[in-house]
């Protein structure tokens, strides 16, 4: 698996990343008022898609499940929940390499990013159980973000801002009513492109807008689609306005080996939302349980 990293200042714990890496790979609830939906009826669907997306990105914390298929990984199911400020993550995820039938426990707390692991592989001989990787940064656009390779790409994102990129298609049309667990449901579609959202940007009427239409752009980017791709996208609006559900179909792009861009494969994942608001707190793992992999690197280089 690659390692990213953000600048050559980076290069160590980049270095302690891949070491990770190996080791470890070797509902949102109410339907709305009566009002809520008359108002909705009266929408058009890219104004619905709009408000949607500006009414999610509202919430200050979630919690929600992801299905699907991630190029280079294959079937992954993830259960998570998430804050918003300060950002805190922790994650369950089945699908990960070797250990793709079983779930492993990410959590993202104070700048740091921790793993179940089996630490063995580091040298370690306490029987330790988490490795960490520090600095980090979860929920971010593709230049900031550095998951160290634990997770796939495209969950290094944040599905609240996820969730706004069919606000930048140029047509959405509307696909029906649903019921999405237990929620009733709009359903809208379209398909993204780089361009259109940069378009979507650039005609944006006010700064608020204009932000939102950004950050859905980075998040776009961060998804690794090919080349000139569209993302085919729906999206289920439920009665208070706020996305419910949101799946993303594309091809994506990555390097092989020798550098050289290759496709690597499709991208079909669904996000559901399950809870909205709630306390969230992440606690970082019990010190003497926990193998920070930037000083094992640098007593490795010391000795």
């Amino acid at each position: 698996m690659r390692l990213r990293t953000a600048g050559s200042g980076r290069r160590r714990r980049a270095a302690a990343a891949a070491v990770v890496a190996a080791a470890l790979l070797g509902g949102t609830s109410g339907c709305g008022t009566e009002s809520d939906t008359a108002d909705a009826a009266k929408l058009t669907p890219a104004q619905a898609v709009s408000r949607a997306a500006e009414t999610t990105t509202g919430l200050t914390s979630l919690r929600y499940r992801v299905t699907g298929t991630v190029p280079e990984h294959g079937r992954i199911r993830a259960e998570a929940s998430m804050g918003v400020d300060p950002t805190v993550m922790r994650m369950k995820i089945t699908g990960l390499g070797d250990a793709a039938d079983k779930p492993v426990e990410i959590r993202f707390v104070d700048g740091a990013l921790y793993t179940q692991a089996d630490t063995k592989v580091l040298g370690d001989t306490s029987g330790r159980h988490w490795a960490k990787a520090a600095p980090a940064v979860w929920g971010s656009g593709p230049a900031d973000n550095r998951s160290y390779g634990v997770l796939p790409r495209q969950l290094e994102g944040s599905p609240l801002v996820q969730s706004t990129i069919l606000a930048g298609a140029r047509k959405v049309r509307k696909a029906g009513t649903e019921t999405v667990d237990g929620t009733r449901t709009t359903h809208y579609a379209g398909e993204v492109t780089s361009k259109g959202l940069r378009k979507a940007q650039t005609a944006a009427r006010d700064r608020k807008t204009r932000e939102l239409r950004m950050n859905g752009l980075d998040q776009f980017l961060g998804l690794s689609l090919r080349s000139g791709s569209e993302l085919a996208m729906d999206l289920w609006v439920d009665g208070d306005g706020r996305a419910k559900r949101f799946r993303l179909r594309g091809d994506t792009r990555g390097l092989d080996a020798k550098g050289r861009d290759v496709d690597t494969g499709p991208l079909d994942l669904t996000f559901t939302f399950l809870e909205a608001d709630a306390s969230v707190g992440v606690e970082p793992p019990a010190a003497d349980d926990t193998v920070d992999i930037g000083e094992l690197v640098d007593r490795a280089r010391e000795g």
